[in-house]
Protein backbone atom coordinates (compact mmCIF):
# COMPACT_ATOMS: atom_id res chain seq x y z
CA UNK A 1 0.00 0.00 0.00
CA UNK A 2 0.79 3.35 -0.85
CA UNK A 3 0.37 6.57 1.72
CA UNK A 4 1.09 9.22 3.02
CA UNK A 5 1.15 8.88 6.87
CA UNK A 6 -0.09 10.65 9.79
CA UNK A 7 0.30 10.49 13.73
CA UNK A 8 -3.12 7.82 13.58
CA UNK A 9 -1.55 5.77 10.35
CA UNK A 10 0.62 3.36 12.99
CA UNK A 11 -2.34 2.55 14.16
CA UNK A 12 -4.49 1.49 11.17
CA UNK A 13 -1.46 0.14 9.04
CA UNK A 14 -1.26 -2.56 12.41
CA UNK A 15 -4.82 -3.26 12.13
CA UNK A 16 -4.06 -4.33 8.25
CA UNK A 17 -1.16 -6.40 8.82
CA UNK A 18 -3.25 -8.19 11.81
CA UNK A 19 -6.18 -9.33 9.36
CA UNK A 20 -3.68 -10.06 7.09
CA UNK A 21 -1.45 -12.65 9.61
CA UNK A 22 -4.69 -13.88 10.85
CA UNK A 23 -6.59 -14.50 7.38
CA UNK A 24 -2.93 -16.55 6.56
CA UNK A 25 -2.83 -18.94 9.86
CA UNK A 26 0.42 -17.06 11.58
CA UNK A 27 -1.28 -15.80 14.87
CA UNK A 28 2.37 -16.43 16.56
CA UNK A 29 4.32 -13.64 14.70
CA UNK A 30 1.27 -10.85 15.32
CA UNK A 31 3.33 -9.34 18.33
CA UNK A 32 6.56 -9.05 16.51
CA UNK A 33 5.14 -7.99 13.22
CA UNK A 34 2.97 -5.41 14.62
CA UNK A 35 5.99 -4.02 16.47
CA UNK A 36 8.21 -4.19 13.73
CA UNK A 37 5.31 -2.19 11.29
CA UNK A 38 4.94 0.28 13.90
CA UNK A 39 8.76 0.98 14.57
CA UNK A 40 9.45 1.38 10.33
CA UNK A 41 5.93 3.40 9.99
CA UNK A 42 7.25 5.44 12.73
CA UNK A 43 10.30 6.50 11.89
CA UNK A 44 8.52 7.45 8.29
CA UNK A 45 6.35 10.16 10.50
CA UNK A 46 9.29 11.19 12.03
CA UNK A 47 12.00 11.65 9.68
CA UNK A 48 10.88 11.75 6.07
CA UNK A 49 9.82 15.20 5.24
CA UNK A 50 6.88 14.19 3.09
CA UNK A 51 5.94 11.45 4.94
CA UNK A 52 5.25 9.29 2.19
CA UNK A 53 5.95 5.55 2.07
CA UNK A 54 5.27 1.82 0.49
CA UNK A 55 4.41 -0.67 3.08
CA UNK A 56 4.41 -4.26 1.76
CA UNK A 57 4.04 -7.40 3.58
CA UNK A 58 4.69 -10.72 2.22
CA UNK A 59 3.73 -14.14 3.05
CA UNK A 60 7.10 -16.41 2.93
CA UNK A 61 8.54 -18.87 5.07
CA UNK A 62 7.39 -16.12 7.91
CA UNK A 63 6.19 -12.74 6.65
CA UNK A 64 8.44 -10.08 4.95
CA UNK A 65 7.25 -6.34 5.93
CA UNK A 66 9.31 -3.51 3.52
CA UNK A 67 8.71 0.22 4.08
CA UNK A 68 9.92 2.54 1.32
CA UNK A 69 10.32 6.18 1.60
CA UNK A 70 12.00 8.78 -0.58
CA UNK A 71 14.57 10.10 1.89
CA UNK A 72 17.91 8.72 1.58
CA UNK A 73 18.82 9.02 5.18
CA UNK A 74 19.02 5.68 6.77
CA UNK A 75 18.24 4.97 10.00
CA UNK A 76 20.67 4.39 12.35
CA UNK A 77 20.35 1.80 15.70
CA UNK A 78 21.64 3.34 18.70
CA UNK A 79 22.46 1.11 21.53
CA UNK A 80 22.18 3.17 24.39
CA UNK A 81 19.83 5.79 24.84
CA UNK A 82 19.48 8.55 27.86
CA UNK A 83 17.03 7.08 30.15
CA UNK A 84 14.49 9.98 29.44
CA UNK A 85 15.19 10.35 25.93
CA UNK A 86 11.36 10.22 23.84
CA UNK A 87 13.18 7.78 20.80
CA UNK A 88 16.03 6.39 19.65
CA UNK A 89 15.17 2.59 20.71
CA UNK A 90 12.90 1.71 17.85
CA UNK A 91 15.73 -0.18 15.71
CA UNK A 92 16.98 -2.09 18.97
CA UNK A 93 13.46 -3.10 20.22
CA UNK A 94 12.99 -4.23 16.42
CA UNK A 95 16.36 -6.14 16.12
CA UNK A 96 15.27 -8.00 19.62
CA UNK A 97 12.27 -9.00 17.98
CA UNK A 98 12.10 -10.06 14.45
CA UNK A 99 14.90 -12.98 12.64
CA UNK A 100 16.65 -10.49 10.72
CA UNK A 101 16.58 -7.08 9.10
CA UNK A 102 18.01 -4.41 7.08
CA UNK A 103 18.68 -1.58 4.71
CA UNK A 104 18.44 -1.22 1.17
CA UNK A 105 18.81 1.60 -1.23
CA UNK A 106 15.23 2.58 -3.71
CA UNK A 107 14.85 3.77 -6.91
CA UNK A 108 14.66 7.74 -7.12
CA UNK A 109 17.20 8.02 -3.87
CA UNK A 110 14.68 6.38 -1.00
CA UNK A 111 15.47 3.54 0.78
CA UNK A 112 13.69 0.36 2.05
CA UNK A 113 13.89 -0.95 5.58
CA UNK A 114 13.11 -4.42 5.79
CA UNK A 115 12.35 -7.57 8.50
CA UNK A 116 11.90 -10.74 8.28
CA UNK A 117 9.82 -12.76 11.42
CA UNK A 118 9.67 -16.73 11.00
CA UNK A 119 9.73 -17.85 14.84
Amino acid sequence: MRVTVGEHSVRHIRRIVRSLLTEWEMLHLVDAVELGVTELVTNVVRHVPDRRCEVVVLRRAGVRVEVTDGCAQRPVMRRESALDAEGGRGLVLLDAVVDKWGVAGAAGGGKTVWFECRR
